[in-house]
């Protein structure tokens, strides 16, 4: 764990970088540091020694920039900062901070190059660099792709020791006696005869002196609580039903509203008759919008069922009305003129195909929502000085941009106050409902609107994962995979997403057939092809983006491949795996699950290993068919981090992987008639019911040096190890999700 013990102090020496859109950035705009927030609002005895650390008199304050959408990022952040600070986690108070272009995000260029995440080729790396130097100028701070521990580790803990050591250096100046000499512990530095000095007492003093810049960070043989069992710090709150979140906001003389749009997504409002809502009880206005009408009353229900009684007509949808149109569109996109990339091409496919017996098989994934247990909505306030949101958001700065742009204001005009989330897997990097309740709320300057959607209006504007469909060909010989030819064509959610932001993306997307274009094994012959579908109903990133699709092709087809062959599923994959973490992980896997002992005949195993934002995870399923369906009884998860932070909140994060990606991979889609989607409510996409969740069993590698996030890697293995482990036990193979469509689950 080299860059554990050791960060490189790198500069971008970029005379000129060249980037999409003709833009280029100076070595004067890469290596100047952004204006620190906690600096512009600091109060005399404020000791600011960064972006992430505050102390005066009152207290000590952690900033958390990264959104807190269940994942633990508030706890795992201030965790960080803590540990070379020397406070418990008691002592501190933690904020989300302003958004400001300080908090950008360092570990976004990763997944932004088109190199699979174990080249560390020069090219490779050169391209990090650069794309790491863009996301700098840009200040893009944002959360998701499983970037919220990479980007923060090495970061937070040297925020902590700049602070610790400047501490230090004001307790010397102020005793005299030298800094060598002296500890810290607790949140106080400790003198040689035991003296304990709070660091609240010295922010003054540590006001006055420049923040420290010769600083080591601890080796991690004196860590106290990385990698050590911690309590999260949301955890009693999330407990007993205290905590906070965005949909459970007051603001001071704020009314409530709810609102209607068109349920073709993205099609217009013709027309409404709000005669019979607008004398309804609590109900003081109504609001028509370009795109729908929102009601104002005094509270949520009455503001949900004034809706109701509105009659709207609206347009058609700009997309497919009919669900079998999607599909048609999807299939239709093998062409030549829609090949987005070819990603992978080892060997010559083509030519070990000719000849052989060629096993054939399609593959299909469905829209799926992503339906977060707190519906969206924000709380709004606008007047001819400012704007506050009340929101939990992934992407706050484009928040500001955003609402500045829609009201005609300057960035800094717009108060983002960011908010503990009920879950998001993608759905707060969308902004219809910043959109919406600034709308709303310019038409009541002055008064604030806490506006929430209906769970059935949540699910009709959702932005769902991708449609997709894969056609895969390949070939065996002597007991083993010898060719395999996978073309996956899918929407562009990225495409999607960043045409709604303004801000296109050119060249190919990574996404559609990441989890399949970067397998970590060596075959003789390889190939692997993205086709872009045009755009259908608006997409979006859904947790796991593209490998929760590809990743279901690639491991369900490869093990069609490896059962014609005559092979075992775990011994033909370590034999083709070509990476030292990927072994580690399926060999983990198979010793965690006893791969290889007796099953009875009803009985069957399945194993998966798909690479997601860097993270190798092997999964093994265990089912057994029984005469009322499929019960999944076991399941064995390993991933490869470099270092688990907290061992706790791991294991949590992990399983809930495993809960989310089975559970969507049996029970969820989203189907379009009439253009809207069928499905509206949790009823319709149930995902995993609590009778039908496995024992689940998690472990975490640390062999690689780069530390990386699991929030989103234990996701795309579960489809297709559950598919394989249902064809082992039924001679069944599943091909497209959901499952319950061809098998019962008990």
């Amino acid at each position: 764990m080299g860059r554990i013990k050791t960060i490189a102090r790198r500069s971008f020496l970029i005379g000129s970088v060249a980037v999409a859109g003709g833009v280029a950035f100076g070595t004067y705009l890469v290596r100047r540091d952004p204006e620190n927030p906690l600096a512009t609002d600091a109060k005399a005895g404020d000791a600011v020694f960064n972006p992430w650390v505050k102390i005066n008199a009152d207290g000590i304050t952690l900033v958390t920039p990264h959104t807190d959408l269940g994942q633990g990022a508030v706890s795992m952040q201030a965790m960080l900062i803590a540990e070379e600070l020397d406070v418990e986690m008691d002592q501190v108070t933690t904020t989300a901070g302003a958004p400001a272009a300080a908090y950008y995000n360092t570990a976004l260029a990763a997944e932004a190059v088109p190199f699979r995440s174990n080249d560390d080729g020069f090219a490779a790396q050169a391209m990090r660099d650069t794309m790491g130097a863009v996301m700098k100028v840009l200040g893009a701070q944002v959360t998701g792709g499983s970037t919220s521990v990479p980007d923060s580790f090495d970061k937070l803990r040297m925020a902590g020791a700049v602070a610790r050591e400047t501490l230090k250096a004001a307790a010397a100046a102020r005793t005299g006696v030298p800094m060598d000499q002296l500890d810290t512990k607790a949140g106080a530095v400790i003198l040689p005869d035991g003296t304990q000095i709070a660091y609240t007492t010295l922010a003054e003093n540590a006001a006055a002196i420049e923040p420290a810049t010769d600083v080591d960070l601890r080796d991690p043989s004196q860590w106290r609580m990385i990698g050590k069992p911690v309590q999260r710090m949301d955890i009693v709150a999330k407990s007993t039903g205290t905590q906070i979140y965005g949909i459970d906001l007051k603001v001071e003389g704020m009314v409530q509203a709810s609102v209607r749009m068109n349920p073709r997504k993205g099609g217009a409002m013709l027309g409404y008759d709000a005669s019979a809502a607008e004398g309804m009880r609590g109900v003081s206005k109504v609001i028509a919008l370009p795109y729908g009408v929102a009601v104002i009353a005094d509270n949520t229900w009455r503001a949900f069922r004034a809706l109701e009684e509105i009659e709207i007509d609206w347009d058609q949808a700009p997309y497919p009305a009919e669900q079998d149109d999607h599909w048609a569109a999807v299939a239709a996109s093998f062409t030549a003129e829609r090949l987005d990339r070819e990603w992978r091409h080892d060997g010559d496919v083509d030519a070990a195909l000719q000849g052989a017996e060629v096993i054939e098989a399609e593959y299909r994934a469905p829209y799926v929502a992503h339906q977060p247990l707190e519906p969206i909505g924000a709380i709004a306030l606008v007047t001819a000085e400012r704007v506050d949101i009340w929101a939990a958001h992934q992407l706050p700065r484009f928040v500001q941009q955003r609402v500045a742009k829609r009201l005609d204001m300057d960035a800094e005009q717009v108060f983002l106050h960011n908010q503990y989330a009920g879950g998001s897997f993608g759905h707060r990097l969308e902004f219809d409902n910043i959109d919406v309740a600034v709308d709303i709320a310019r038409e009541v300057p002055g008064t604030p609107v806490k506006l929430t959607f209906r769970r059935e209006e949540d699910f009709a504007q959702d932005y769902n994962r991708q449609i997709g469909m894969a056609r895969g060909r390949g070939a065996v010989a002597e007991g083993k995979v010898t060719a395999l030819d996978l073309d996956i064509a899918t929407v562009s959610a990225a495409r999607s997403q960043s045409n709604r932001l303004g801000a296109p993306v050119p060249g190919p997307d990574t996404q559609i057939a990441a989890g399949a274009w970067n397998m970590r094994y060596a075959l003789p012959d390889l190939r692997v092809r993205a086709y872009a579908v045009p755009e259908l109903a608006p997409t979006s990133s859904w947790r796991s983006v593209g490998a929760s699709t590809a990743g279901f092709f690639a491991e369900g087809f490869l093990d069609e491949l490896i059962h014609a062959a005559g092979a075992d599923p775990m011994h033909e994959r370590l034999r083709l795996v070509n990476d030292d973490d990927a072994r580690a992980v399926l060999e983990a896997v198979a010793e965690m699950s006893n791969w290889g002992s007796p099953l009875a005949p009803n009985q069957g195993r399945g194993v998966a290993l798909v690479t997601a934002f860097g993270v190798p995870t092997a999964e093994v399923v265990e089912v057994t068919d029984t005469p009322d369906g499929i019960r999944i009884d076991r399941v064995w998860i390993a991933a490869e981090v470099g270092q688990v932070v907290d061992p706790v909140n791991f294991e949590n994060v992990v399983a809930g992987g495993v809960i989310w990606g089975l559970g969507h991979a049996m029970n969820s889609e989203i189907t379009y008639s009439d253009g809207r989607a069928e499905q509206d409510n949790y009823h319709m996409a149930e995902g995993m019911r609590l009778h039908q969740c496995p024992v689940i069993q998690v472990r975490g590698l640390e062999n690689s040096d780069i530390v990386r996030g699991v929030g989103e890697p234990p996701v795309p293995p579960a489809a297709p190890a559950l598919a394989n482990a249902i064809f082992a036990a039924t001679g069944k193979r599943l091909r497209q999700m959901p499952f319950f469509h061809e098998v019962d689950f008990l």
